[in-house]
Protein backbone atom coordinates (compact mmCIF):
# COMPACT_ATOMS: atom_id res chain seq x y z
CA UNK A 1 0.00 0.00 0.00
CA UNK A 2 1.56 3.26 -1.33
CA UNK A 3 2.02 5.77 1.98
CA UNK A 4 3.06 9.15 2.29
CA UNK A 5 3.95 10.77 5.75
CA UNK A 6 2.56 14.09 6.45
CA UNK A 7 4.57 17.44 7.45
CA UNK A 8 2.42 17.94 9.76
CA UNK A 9 -0.06 15.75 12.16
CA UNK A 10 -3.24 16.39 14.13
CA UNK A 11 -4.45 13.34 15.97
CA UNK A 12 -7.34 12.79 18.23
CA UNK A 13 -5.88 10.83 21.34
CA UNK A 14 -9.15 11.02 23.69
CA UNK A 15 -12.84 11.67 23.47
CA UNK A 16 -14.82 11.70 26.63
CA UNK A 17 -18.77 12.34 26.54
CA UNK A 18 -21.68 12.64 29.06
CA UNK A 19 -25.02 12.95 28.94
CA UNK A 20 -25.46 13.19 25.24
CA UNK A 21 -28.46 11.33 23.47
CA UNK A 22 -28.54 7.78 24.81
CA UNK A 23 -24.99 7.90 25.74
CA UNK A 24 -24.82 8.84 29.67
CA UNK A 25 -20.57 8.60 29.41
CA UNK A 26 -18.05 7.03 28.00
CA UNK A 27 -14.24 7.59 27.68
CA UNK A 28 -12.45 6.10 24.69
CA UNK A 29 -8.62 6.37 23.80
CA UNK A 30 -7.37 5.89 20.65
CA UNK A 31 -3.94 5.12 19.25
CA UNK A 32 -1.76 6.68 15.95
CA UNK A 33 0.48 4.03 14.64
CA UNK A 34 1.16 1.65 11.91
CA UNK A 35 -2.06 -0.59 13.55
CA UNK A 36 -4.54 2.21 14.83
CA UNK A 37 -4.72 4.98 12.34
CA UNK A 38 -7.92 3.09 11.01
CA UNK A 39 -10.57 3.47 13.22
CA UNK A 40 -13.76 1.40 12.67
CA UNK A 41 -17.02 1.63 14.57
CA UNK A 42 -19.79 -0.85 13.85
CA UNK A 43 -22.96 -1.85 15.72
CA UNK A 44 -26.53 -2.81 14.63
CA UNK A 45 -28.87 -0.23 13.07
CA UNK A 46 -30.29 1.90 15.51
CA UNK A 47 -27.56 1.44 18.30
CA UNK A 48 -26.76 4.68 18.38
CA UNK A 49 -23.29 4.90 15.98
CA UNK A 50 -24.85 8.46 14.36
CA UNK A 51 -24.89 9.47 18.21
CA UNK A 52 -20.62 9.15 17.73
CA UNK A 53 -20.93 11.83 14.92
CA UNK A 54 -23.32 14.17 16.71
CA UNK A 55 -20.37 14.31 19.40
CA UNK A 56 -17.83 15.09 16.98
CA UNK A 57 -20.29 17.40 15.35
CA UNK A 58 -21.09 19.65 19.16
CA UNK A 59 -16.99 19.69 19.04
CA UNK A 60 -17.12 21.68 15.48
CA UNK A 61 -19.21 24.35 16.73
CA UNK A 62 -22.14 24.10 14.73
CA UNK A 63 -25.33 25.15 15.68
CA UNK A 64 -26.92 21.96 18.36
CA UNK A 65 -30.11 21.64 19.86
CA UNK A 66 -31.13 21.01 23.84
CA UNK A 67 -33.21 17.68 22.38
CA UNK A 68 -29.23 16.30 22.58
CA UNK A 69 -28.99 16.43 26.34
CA UNK A 70 -29.95 12.66 27.88
CA UNK A 71 -33.57 12.60 29.14
CA UNK A 72 -33.43 13.94 32.95
CA UNK A 73 -29.98 15.51 32.79
CA UNK A 74 -29.26 18.93 33.15
CA UNK A 75 -25.95 18.99 31.09
CA UNK A 76 -23.91 17.39 28.28
CA UNK A 77 -20.25 17.62 27.66
CA UNK A 78 -18.25 16.87 24.81
CA UNK A 79 -14.28 17.18 25.22
CA UNK A 80 -11.58 15.63 22.77
CA UNK A 81 -7.48 15.72 23.51
CA UNK A 82 -5.98 16.45 20.30
CA UNK A 83 -2.00 16.10 19.45
CA UNK A 84 -0.97 18.23 17.54
CA UNK A 85 2.82 18.05 15.56
CA UNK A 86 5.20 20.65 15.80
CA UNK A 87 5.23 21.90 12.73
CA UNK A 88 1.13 22.34 12.16
CA UNK A 89 1.90 25.95 12.30
CA UNK A 90 -1.94 26.74 11.48
CA UNK A 91 -3.38 25.47 14.80
CA UNK A 92 -0.52 26.96 16.77
CA UNK A 93 -1.03 30.06 15.29
CA UNK A 94 -4.96 30.22 15.98
CA UNK A 95 -3.53 28.73 19.78
CA UNK A 96 -1.52 31.95 20.47
CA UNK A 97 -3.62 34.39 18.88
CA UNK A 98 -6.61 33.44 21.02
CA UNK A 99 -4.24 33.59 23.80
CA UNK A 100 -4.81 29.28 24.70
CA UNK A 101 -1.20 28.27 25.14
CA UNK A 102 1.03 26.31 22.58
CA UNK A 103 1.53 23.52 23.94
CA UNK A 104 1.41 19.84 21.63
CA UNK A 105 -2.01 18.88 23.68
CA UNK A 106 -4.99 20.59 22.97
CA UNK A 107 -8.12 20.13 24.19
CA UNK A 108 -11.62 21.02 23.00
CA UNK A 109 -15.00 20.76 25.24
CA UNK A 110 -18.37 21.98 24.15
CA UNK A 111 -21.45 21.85 26.89
CA UNK A 112 -24.78 22.14 26.38
CA UNK A 113 -27.50 22.51 28.85
CA UNK A 114 -30.99 21.02 28.57
CA UNK A 115 -32.23 25.08 27.85
CA UNK A 116 -30.53 25.28 25.29
CA UNK A 117 -27.34 27.52 26.24
CA UNK A 118 -23.76 26.28 25.01
CA UNK A 119 -20.21 27.06 25.91
CA UNK A 120 -17.13 26.42 24.08
CA UNK A 121 -13.67 25.91 25.61
CA UNK A 122 -10.16 25.39 24.46
CA UNK A 123 -7.86 24.30 26.56
CA UNK A 124 -9.79 24.85 29.41
CA UNK A 125 -10.62 28.50 28.69
CA UNK A 126 -13.85 30.38 27.41
CA UNK A 127 -13.73 30.47 23.69
CA UNK A 128 -16.72 31.53 21.10
CA UNK A 129 -18.29 29.17 18.94
CA UNK A 130 -16.80 30.74 15.93
CA UNK A 131 -13.24 30.10 17.30
CA UNK A 132 -13.93 26.59 18.12
CA UNK A 133 -15.24 25.85 14.85
CA UNK A 134 -11.90 27.79 13.08
CA UNK A 135 -9.70 25.43 15.64
CA UNK A 136 -11.87 22.37 14.62
CA UNK A 137 -12.09 22.93 10.78
CA UNK A 138 -7.69 22.31 11.22
CA UNK A 139 -7.72 19.34 13.33
CA UNK A 140 -10.73 17.31 11.68
CA UNK A 141 -12.73 16.56 9.09
CA UNK A 142 -16.13 14.97 8.55
CA UNK A 143 -17.45 13.04 5.33
CA UNK A 144 -20.82 12.16 5.36
CA UNK A 145 -23.89 11.31 3.45
CA UNK A 146 -25.11 14.99 2.93
CA UNK A 147 -21.53 15.80 1.13
CA UNK A 148 -22.12 13.20 -1.56
CA UNK A 149 -25.47 15.32 -1.86
CA UNK A 150 -23.05 18.05 -1.93
CA UNK A 151 -21.20 16.83 -5.00
CA UNK A 152 -24.67 17.41 -6.78
CA UNK A 153 -24.00 21.30 -6.24
CA UNK A 154 -22.36 22.42 -9.70
CA UNK A 155 -21.55 25.74 -7.57
CA UNK A 156 -19.25 23.96 -5.52
CA UNK A 157 -17.50 22.43 -8.24
CA UNK A 158 -14.80 25.15 -8.34
CA UNK A 159 -14.25 25.58 -4.81
CA UNK A 160 -12.94 21.52 -5.42
CA UNK A 161 -11.03 22.23 -7.92
CA UNK A 162 -9.27 25.42 -6.39
CA UNK A 163 -8.19 23.44 -3.34
CA UNK A 164 -7.30 20.94 -4.96
CA UNK A 165 -4.81 22.90 -7.14
CA UNK A 166 -3.70 24.87 -4.42
CA UNK A 167 -5.12 27.84 -5.84
CA UNK A 168 -7.17 29.57 -2.99
CA UNK A 169 -4.50 32.10 -2.33
CA UNK A 170 -4.56 33.74 -5.86
CA UNK A 171 -8.44 33.20 -5.61
CA UNK A 172 -8.59 35.33 -2.64
CA UNK A 173 -6.12 37.91 -4.40
CA UNK A 174 -8.25 38.05 -7.33
CA UNK A 175 -11.04 38.47 -4.67
CA UNK A 176 -9.49 41.31 -2.92
CA UNK A 177 -8.97 43.36 -6.23
CA UNK A 178 -12.73 42.27 -7.37
CA UNK A 179 -14.34 43.48 -4.28
CA UNK A 180 -11.89 46.90 -4.24
CA UNK A 181 -13.25 47.58 -7.60
CA UNK A 182 -16.63 46.78 -6.94
CA UNK A 183 -16.88 49.07 -3.92
CA UNK A 184 -15.52 51.78 -6.00
CA UNK A 185 -17.29 51.40 -9.10
CA UNK A 186 -20.62 51.46 -7.03
CA UNK A 187 -19.23 54.84 -5.36
CA UNK A 188 -18.77 56.20 -8.89
CA UNK A 189 -22.34 55.37 -10.31
CA UNK A 190 -23.39 56.46 -7.43
CA UNK A 191 -21.33 59.88 -7.58
CA UNK A 192 -22.55 59.87 -11.62
CA UNK A 193 -26.26 60.02 -10.36
CA UNK A 194 -26.25 62.67 -7.72
CA UNK A 195 -23.96 64.68 -10.14
CA UNK A 196 -26.87 64.65 -12.33
CA UNK A 197 -28.82 65.75 -9.46
CA UNK A 198 -25.71 68.17 -8.17
CA UNK A 199 -27.57 71.59 -9.44
CA UNK A 200 -30.82 71.03 -7.74
CA UNK A 201 -29.19 69.88 -4.54
CA UNK A 202 -26.80 72.52 -3.94
CA UNK A 203 -29.28 75.47 -4.29
CA UNK A 204 -31.00 73.68 -1.91
CA UNK A 205 -28.27 73.46 0.75
CA UNK A 206 -27.10 77.03 0.24
CA UNK A 207 -30.93 78.12 0.72
CA UNK A 208 -30.68 76.27 4.14
CA UNK A 209 -27.68 77.41 5.68
CA UNK A 210 -27.93 80.85 4.77
CA UNK A 211 -31.37 81.20 6.28
CA UNK A 212 -29.77 78.97 9.23
CA UNK A 213 -26.99 81.77 9.17
CA UNK A 214 -28.50 84.83 8.25
CA UNK A 215 -30.73 83.90 11.87
CA UNK A 216 -27.52 84.46 14.01
CA UNK A 217 -28.82 82.21 16.59
CA UNK A 218 -26.65 80.67 18.94
CA UNK A 219 -26.90 78.02 21.80
CA UNK A 220 -29.08 79.25 24.64
CA UNK A 221 -30.72 82.09 22.78
CA UNK A 222 -33.91 80.85 23.49
CA UNK A 223 -33.52 80.02 27.31
CA UNK A 224 -32.15 83.81 27.43
CA UNK A 225 -35.08 85.52 25.25
CA UNK A 226 -37.99 83.56 27.04
CA UNK A 227 -36.74 84.61 30.60
CA UNK A 228 -36.09 88.25 28.88
CA UNK A 229 -40.12 88.12 27.76
CA UNK A 230 -41.20 86.90 31.45
CA UNK A 231 -39.46 90.09 32.77
CA UNK A 232 -41.10 92.33 29.88
CA UNK A 233 -44.71 91.29 30.44
CA UNK A 234 -44.08 92.23 34.51
CA UNK A 235 -41.56 95.49 33.73
CA UNK A 236 -43.79 98.01 35.52
CA UNK A 237 -44.63 96.07 38.38
CA UNK A 238 -40.64 95.30 38.38
CA UNK A 239 -39.98 98.75 38.19
CA UNK A 240 -41.87 100.17 41.24
CA UNK A 241 -40.71 97.27 43.49
CA UNK A 242 -37.30 98.32 42.72
CA UNK A 243 -38.14 101.83 43.00
CA UNK A 244 -39.36 100.89 46.45
CA UNK A 245 -36.63 99.06 46.98
CA UNK A 246 -33.88 101.66 46.52
CA UNK A 247 -36.08 104.00 48.89
CA UNK A 248 -35.99 101.55 51.48
CA UNK A 249 -32.26 101.20 51.41
CA UNK A 250 -31.26 104.78 50.56
CA UNK A 251 -32.38 107.84 52.54
CA UNK A 252 -32.75 107.51 56.20
CA UNK A 253 -31.23 104.39 56.41
CA UNK A 254 -27.95 104.64 54.09
CA UNK A 255 -27.50 107.80 56.93
CA UNK A 256 -27.78 106.07 59.43
CA UNK A 257 -25.27 103.21 58.14
CA UNK A 258 -23.01 105.82 57.28
CA UNK A 259 -23.51 106.84 61.64
CA UNK A 260 -23.25 103.71 62.75
CA UNK A 261 -19.57 102.92 60.80
CA UNK A 262 -18.54 106.29 62.66
CA UNK A 263 -19.80 105.09 65.94
CA UNK A 264 -18.05 101.63 65.75
CA UNK A 265 -14.64 103.50 65.14
CA UNK A 266 -15.04 105.48 68.26
CA UNK A 267 -16.49 102.13 70.40
CA UNK A 268 -12.80 100.62 69.13
CA UNK A 269 -11.23 103.26 70.33
CA UNK A 270 -11.82 102.96 73.56
CA UNK A 271 -12.32 98.97 73.49
CA UNK A 272 -9.81 97.46 71.11
CA UNK A 273 -11.40 93.76 72.40
CA UNK A 274 -14.46 94.71 70.33
CA UNK A 275 -11.88 94.93 67.23
CA UNK A 276 -13.55 91.46 65.41
CA UNK A 277 -17.20 92.56 65.59
CA UNK A 278 -16.34 96.36 64.92
CA UNK A 279 -14.64 94.86 61.19
CA UNK A 280 -17.83 92.88 60.85
CA UNK A 281 -20.32 95.15 61.57
CA UNK A 282 -18.28 97.80 58.92
CA UNK A 283 -18.22 95.34 56.29
CA UNK A 284 -21.76 95.21 56.59
CA UNK A 285 -22.15 98.96 56.50
CA UNK A 286 -20.54 99.03 53.25
CA UNK A 287 -22.32 95.95 52.06
CA UNK A 288 -25.08 97.68 52.43
CA UNK A 289 -24.27 100.41 50.38
CA UNK A 290 -23.59 98.47 47.57
CA UNK A 291 -26.93 96.36 47.86
CA UNK A 292 -27.97 100.52 47.16
CA UNK A 293 -25.75 100.68 44.25
CA UNK A 294 -26.58 97.15 43.02
CA UNK A 295 -30.00 97.74 43.26
CA UNK A 296 -30.10 101.27 41.44
CA UNK A 297 -28.37 99.70 38.51
CA UNK A 298 -30.84 97.11 38.10
CA UNK A 299 -33.63 100.10 38.68
CA UNK A 300 -32.20 101.92 35.87
CA UNK A 301 -31.59 98.99 33.54
CA UNK A 302 -35.26 97.78 33.71
CA UNK A 303 -36.19 98.79 29.94
CA UNK A 304 -38.97 100.97 28.80
CA UNK A 305 -38.53 100.64 25.42
CA UNK A 306 -42.63 99.97 24.63
CA UNK A 307 -41.52 98.26 21.49
CA UNK A 308 -38.96 95.34 22.90
CA UNK A 309 -41.54 93.22 24.02
CA UNK A 310 -42.91 92.60 20.87
CA UNK A 311 -39.25 92.45 19.06
CA UNK A 312 -38.37 89.44 21.59
CA UNK A 313 -41.75 87.93 20.70
CA UNK A 314 -40.69 87.86 17.23
CA UNK A 315 -37.09 86.35 17.79
CA UNK A 316 -38.86 83.58 19.74
CA UNK A 317 -41.06 82.57 16.88
CA UNK A 318 -38.32 82.96 14.55
CA UNK A 319 -36.56 80.43 16.76
CA UNK A 320 -39.66 78.00 17.30
CA UNK A 321 -39.92 78.37 13.39
CA UNK A 322 -36.49 76.90 12.47
CA UNK A 323 -36.72 74.01 14.92
CA UNK A 324 -39.84 72.75 13.52
CA UNK A 325 -38.02 73.04 9.70
CA UNK A 326 -34.99 72.00 10.57
CA UNK A 327 -34.11 70.43 14.25
CA UNK A 328 -35.68 70.15 17.90
CA UNK A 329 -33.05 72.58 19.47
CA UNK A 330 -30.77 75.11 18.46
CA UNK A 331 -28.00 72.77 18.85
CA UNK A 332 -29.14 70.18 16.20
CA UNK A 333 -30.17 73.61 14.02
CA UNK A 334 -26.51 74.58 14.38
CA UNK A 335 -24.85 70.93 13.52
CA UNK A 336 -27.80 70.79 10.40
CA UNK A 337 -25.91 73.43 9.07
CA UNK A 338 -22.36 72.41 9.39
CA UNK A 339 -23.93 68.95 7.55
CA UNK A 340 -25.16 71.39 5.53
CA UNK A 341 -21.79 73.40 5.17
CA UNK A 342 -20.15 70.05 4.58
CA UNK A 343 -21.77 68.16 1.93
CA UNK A 344 -21.75 71.25 -0.69
CA UNK A 345 -17.96 70.91 -0.32
CA UNK A 346 -18.30 67.64 -1.28
CA UNK A 347 -21.02 68.59 -4.23
CA UNK A 348 -18.13 71.14 -4.88
CA UNK A 349 -15.53 68.50 -4.94
CA UNK A 350 -17.39 66.09 -6.35
CA UNK A 351 -16.19 66.65 -10.27
CA UNK A 352 -12.57 65.81 -8.72
CA UNK A 353 -13.57 62.72 -7.20
CA UNK A 354 -15.42 61.71 -9.64
CA UNK A 355 -12.38 61.91 -11.92
CA UNK A 356 -9.58 60.81 -9.51
CA UNK A 357 -12.15 57.32 -9.31
CA UNK A 358 -13.09 57.15 -13.23
CA UNK A 359 -9.17 56.52 -12.96
CA UNK A 360 -9.21 54.03 -10.10
CA UNK A 361 -12.01 52.28 -11.75
CA UNK A 362 -10.23 51.69 -15.25
CA UNK A 363 -6.95 50.78 -13.22
CA UNK A 364 -8.80 48.19 -11.07
CA UNK A 365 -10.91 46.58 -13.63
CA UNK A 366 -7.71 46.03 -15.48
CA UNK A 367 -5.75 44.45 -12.65
CA UNK A 368 -8.92 42.11 -11.87
CA UNK A 369 -9.17 40.93 -15.44
CA UNK A 370 -5.67 40.06 -15.39
CA UNK A 371 -5.59 38.30 -12.26
CA UNK A 372 -9.05 36.66 -13.47
CA UNK A 373 -7.21 35.28 -16.68
CA UNK A 374 -4.57 33.95 -15.25
CA UNK A 375 -6.17 32.37 -12.55
CA UNK A 376 -8.48 30.70 -15.48
CA UNK A 377 -5.57 29.55 -17.32
CA UNK A 378 -4.09 28.18 -14.02
CA UNK A 379 -7.58 26.33 -13.53
CA UNK A 380 -7.51 24.73 -16.67
CA UNK A 381 -4.13 23.41 -16.41
CA UNK A 382 -5.11 22.26 -12.75
CA UNK A 383 -8.44 20.67 -14.38
CA UNK A 384 -6.07 18.48 -16.72
CA UNK A 385 -4.36 17.16 -13.78
CA UNK A 386 -7.61 16.53 -11.88
CA UNK A 387 -9.16 14.72 -14.57
CA UNK A 388 -5.92 11.65 -14.98
CA UNK A 389 -5.66 12.24 -10.85
CA UNK A 390 -9.63 11.08 -10.60
CA UNK A 391 -9.61 9.11 -12.92
CA UNK A 392 -6.69 6.96 -11.51
CA UNK A 393 -8.04 6.76 -7.93
CA UNK A 394 -11.67 6.30 -9.27
CA UNK A 395 -10.02 3.22 -11.48
CA UNK A 396 -8.45 1.84 -7.71
CA UNK A 397 -12.40 1.97 -6.75
CA UNK A 398 -13.62 -0.46 -8.88
CA UNK A 399 -14.56 1.65 -12.02
CA UNK A 400 -13.73 -0.05 -15.32
CA UNK A 401 -11.95 2.46 -17.63
CA UNK A 402 -14.12 5.74 -16.04
CA UNK A 403 -14.64 8.71 -17.52
CA UNK A 404 -13.98 11.95 -15.56
CA UNK A 405 -14.64 15.47 -17.39
CA UNK A 406 -14.14 19.00 -16.37
CA UNK A 407 -16.75 21.02 -18.30
CA UNK A 408 -16.26 24.63 -18.91
CA UNK A 409 -19.46 27.07 -19.43
CA UNK A 410 -19.30 29.78 -22.22
CA UNK A 411 -18.18 32.78 -20.67
CA UNK A 412 -18.58 36.76 -21.68
CA UNK A 413 -15.98 38.70 -19.71
CA UNK A 414 -17.97 41.56 -19.21
CA UNK A 415 -18.81 43.13 -16.14
CA UNK A 416 -21.81 41.72 -15.20
CA UNK A 417 -19.62 37.99 -15.99
CA UNK A 418 -17.07 38.41 -13.33
CA UNK A 419 -17.85 37.13 -10.17
CA UNK A 420 -15.70 37.13 -6.85
CA UNK A 421 -14.47 33.80 -7.86
CA UNK A 422 -13.50 34.95 -11.23
CA UNK A 423 -14.38 34.29 -14.86
CA UNK A 424 -14.75 30.62 -14.06
CA UNK A 425 -17.75 28.48 -13.87
CA UNK A 426 -17.56 24.70 -14.00
CA UNK A 427 -19.21 21.34 -13.37
CA UNK A 428 -17.99 18.39 -12.95
CA UNK A 429 -18.72 15.65 -15.70
CA UNK A 430 -18.49 11.61 -15.04
CA UNK A 431 -19.06 8.07 -17.03
CA UNK A 432 -19.01 4.82 -15.21
CA UNK A 433 -19.30 2.93 -18.00
CA UNK A 434 -16.32 2.82 -21.11
CA UNK A 435 -17.88 4.10 -23.91
CA UNK A 436 -20.60 6.61 -23.02
CA UNK A 437 -20.18 10.38 -22.90
CA UNK A 438 -19.58 11.98 -19.34
CA UNK A 439 -22.58 13.70 -18.11
CA UNK A 440 -23.31 16.10 -15.09
CA UNK A 441 -22.64 14.18 -11.83
CA UNK A 442 -26.51 14.51 -11.43
CA UNK A 443 -27.76 13.12 -13.99
CA UNK A 444 -26.26 9.94 -13.92
CA UNK A 445 -24.62 9.02 -10.58
CA UNK A 446 -25.89 6.38 -8.56
CA UNK A 447 -25.39 6.56 -4.56
CA UNK A 448 -22.81 3.95 -4.82
CA UNK A 449 -20.97 5.95 -7.48
CA UNK A 450 -21.28 9.29 -5.32
CA UNK A 451 -19.86 7.25 -2.39
CA UNK A 452 -17.14 6.18 -4.54
CA UNK A 453 -16.42 9.59 -6.21
CA UNK A 454 -16.62 11.67 -2.50
CA UNK A 455 -14.10 9.16 -1.15
CA UNK A 456 -12.06 9.68 -4.35
CA UNK A 457 -12.10 13.15 -3.76
CA UNK A 458 -11.62 12.89 -0.33
CA UNK A 459 -8.04 11.39 -1.11
CA UNK A 460 -7.19 14.05 -3.36
CA UNK A 461 -7.68 16.71 -1.10
CA UNK A 462 -5.74 14.38 1.73
CA UNK A 463 -2.74 15.12 -0.10
CA UNK A 464 -3.21 19.03 0.08
CA UNK A 465 -4.14 19.38 3.63
CA UNK A 466 -2.16 19.45 6.57
CA UNK A 467 -2.91 16.63 8.16
CA UNK A 468 -6.24 16.24 10.18
CA UNK A 469 -8.52 13.25 11.51
CA UNK A 470 -11.25 12.17 9.49
CA UNK A 471 -14.46 10.71 9.82
CA UNK A 472 -16.72 9.34 7.62
CA UNK A 473 -19.93 8.57 8.32
CA UNK A 474 -21.75 5.37 6.42
CA UNK A 475 -20.20 6.91 3.49
CA UNK A 476 -20.39 3.14 2.42
CA UNK A 477 -24.07 3.29 1.75
CA UNK A 478 -25.29 1.57 -1.86
CA UNK A 479 -21.99 -0.26 -1.97
CA UNK A 480 -21.34 -3.95 -2.01
CA UNK A 481 -19.12 -7.08 -3.88
CA UNK A 482 -15.84 -5.97 -5.39
CA UNK A 483 -16.69 -2.13 -5.35
CA UNK A 484 -17.17 -2.35 -1.00
CA UNK A 485 -13.21 -4.49 -1.00
CA UNK A 486 -12.02 -1.51 -3.02
CA UNK A 487 -13.43 1.23 -0.70
CA UNK A 488 -11.76 -0.96 1.81
CA UNK A 489 -8.90 -0.54 0.58
CA UNK A 490 -8.94 2.87 -0.39
CA UNK A 491 -9.87 3.84 3.06
CA UNK A 492 -6.85 1.69 4.46
CA UNK A 493 -4.39 3.40 2.10
CA UNK A 494 -6.07 6.98 3.77
CA UNK A 495 -5.37 5.63 7.26
CA UNK A 496 -1.75 5.42 6.26
CA UNK A 497 -1.40 9.68 6.35
CA UNK A 498 -4.61 10.31 8.38
CA UNK A 499 -6.72 9.17 11.32
CA UNK A 500 -9.46 8.17 9.47
CA UNK A 501 -12.53 6.75 11.76
CA UNK A 502 -14.97 5.12 9.67
CA UNK A 503 -18.49 4.67 10.97
CA UNK A 504 -19.34 1.45 8.20
CA UNK A 505 -22.10 -1.19 7.78
CA UNK A 506 -19.18 -2.78 5.39
CA UNK A 507 -17.25 -5.88 6.78
CA UNK A 508 -14.73 -5.19 4.19
CA UNK A 509 -14.10 -1.56 5.58
CA UNK A 510 -14.76 -2.77 9.42
CA UNK A 511 -11.81 -5.75 9.00
CA UNK A 512 -9.16 -3.64 8.03
CA UNK A 513 -9.83 -1.21 11.16
CA UNK A 514 -6.44 -1.16 13.59
CA UNK A 515 -9.09 -0.12 16.43
CA UNK A 516 -12.48 -1.74 16.16
CA UNK A 517 -15.30 -0.43 18.52
CA UNK A 518 -18.48 -2.09 18.94
CA UNK A 519 -21.73 0.66 19.51
CA UNK A 520 -24.56 -1.58 21.07
CA UNK A 521 -28.17 -0.43 22.67
CA UNK A 522 -29.73 -1.75 25.75
CA UNK A 523 -31.87 -1.24 28.68
CA UNK A 524 -30.05 -0.55 32.26
CA UNK A 525 -32.24 0.11 35.34
CA UNK A 526 -35.07 1.00 32.99
CA UNK A 527 -33.20 3.38 30.75
CA UNK A 528 -32.40 2.63 26.94
CA UNK A 529 -28.37 3.32 26.86
CA UNK A 530 -25.92 3.19 24.17
CA UNK A 531 -22.81 2.29 24.93
CA UNK A 532 -19.34 1.96 23.28
CA UNK A 533 -16.57 -0.83 23.52
CA UNK A 534 -13.24 -1.76 21.85
CA UNK A 535 -13.35 -5.51 20.59
CA UNK A 536 -10.41 -7.82 20.94
CA UNK A 537 -9.22 -10.05 18.44
CA UNK A 538 -11.46 -12.66 18.95
CA UNK A 539 -14.38 -10.21 18.91
CA UNK A 540 -13.44 -8.33 16.14
CA UNK A 541 -13.91 -11.70 14.39
CA UNK A 542 -17.65 -12.44 15.81
CA UNK A 543 -18.66 -9.11 14.88
CA UNK A 544 -17.39 -9.52 11.17
CA UNK A 545 -18.50 -12.93 10.79
CA UNK A 546 -22.13 -10.94 12.67
CA UNK A 547 -22.14 -8.34 9.80
CA UNK A 548 -21.49 -11.16 6.98
CA UNK A 549 -24.37 -13.34 7.62
CA UNK A 550 -26.41 -12.06 10.94
CA UNK A 551 -27.31 -15.08 13.45
CA UNK A 552 -26.41 -17.61 9.91
CA UNK A 553 -23.17 -18.18 10.30
CA UNK A 554 -21.56 -21.14 8.56
CA UNK A 555 -17.60 -22.41 8.16
CA UNK A 556 -17.68 -20.64 4.73
CA UNK A 557 -18.37 -17.27 6.65
CA UNK A 558 -15.89 -18.04 9.68
CA UNK A 559 -13.47 -18.32 7.25
CA UNK A 560 -14.69 -15.31 4.64
CA UNK A 561 -14.21 -13.34 8.00
CA UNK A 562 -10.55 -14.68 8.98
CA UNK A 563 -10.09 -13.90 4.72
CA UNK A 564 -11.00 -10.51 5.13
CA UNK A 565 -8.79 -9.70 8.55
CA UNK A 566 -6.26 -11.33 7.20
CA UNK A 567 -6.39 -8.57 4.17
CA UNK A 568 -6.54 -5.79 6.56
CA UNK A 569 -3.35 -7.00 8.33
CA UNK A 570 -1.95 -7.13 4.86
CA UNK A 571 -2.60 -3.96 4.47
CA UNK A 572 -1.46 -2.48 7.25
Amino acid sequence: MPVFLPTARAMICELRVKNLALIEGLNLQFAYDNSGSLVVMTGETGAGKSIMLRAIHLLSGRRSSADWVRSGAELCEVEALFEIDSEHRAVFTLLERGGFGTDSLVTLKRSLSSDGRSRCYINGSFATAKTLAELAGELFTVASQHDQQQLLQEGLHLDFLDTVAGLWPDRQGFEKVFLDWKSKKNRLDELRQREREKLQREDFLRFQVAEIREAEIFVGEDEQLVEEKNRLKNLQQLINLGQESYRLLSGELQDGLVQLRQNIVRITELDPSIGRLAEDITDFTFLAEDFVARLLAYRDGLSADPHRLDAVSERLDLLQKLKRKFAGSIEEILSFAKNGEAELLQLEQMDQEIENLEKEVTSLWERACTLATDLSEKRQGAAVMLERAMVEELSSLAFDRPLFTVDWASRKEDESSLLPSGWDRVAFYFSANYGEEPRPLAKIASGGELSRMMLAMKCLLAKKDMVKTVFFDEVDAGIGGEAAEAVARKIQELSGHHQVFCITHLPQIAARGGQHFYVAKGIENGRTKTSVKKLTAGQRRQEIVRMLAGDSATEQTLAWADDLLAKGEVGR
